[in-house]
């Protein structure tokens, strides 16, 4: 799975980040479990860059949504 950047999250559409913030908590409870189970991970630093791109995703959603909100407030401001 490769590693996103900020760039690439930023130019996907919400609907976008979301599917691919599913896929990425998907392969993180799969990777958890194969762990708990008593299995190794063949890349163990999968986890923590995977943990680190939902992060980012989520961060950048956020952004998104505010920058929106902030725009709606201001529209309404100056009618």
């Amino acid at each position: 799975m490769p590693i996103l950047r900020v760039k690439e999250i930023r130019e996907m559409s919400s609907e976008e980040r979301m599917n691919k913030l599913r896929e990425l908590r998907t392969e993180l409870v799969r990777l958890k479990t194969m762990i708990k189970a008593g299995g190794s991970v063949e890349n163990p630093s999968m986890i923590r860059e995977l943990r680190k791109t939902i992060a980012k995703i989520l961060t950048i959603e956020k952004e998104e949504k505010a920058k929106t909100a902030k725009a709606k407030k201001e529209g309404a401001k100056k009618k």
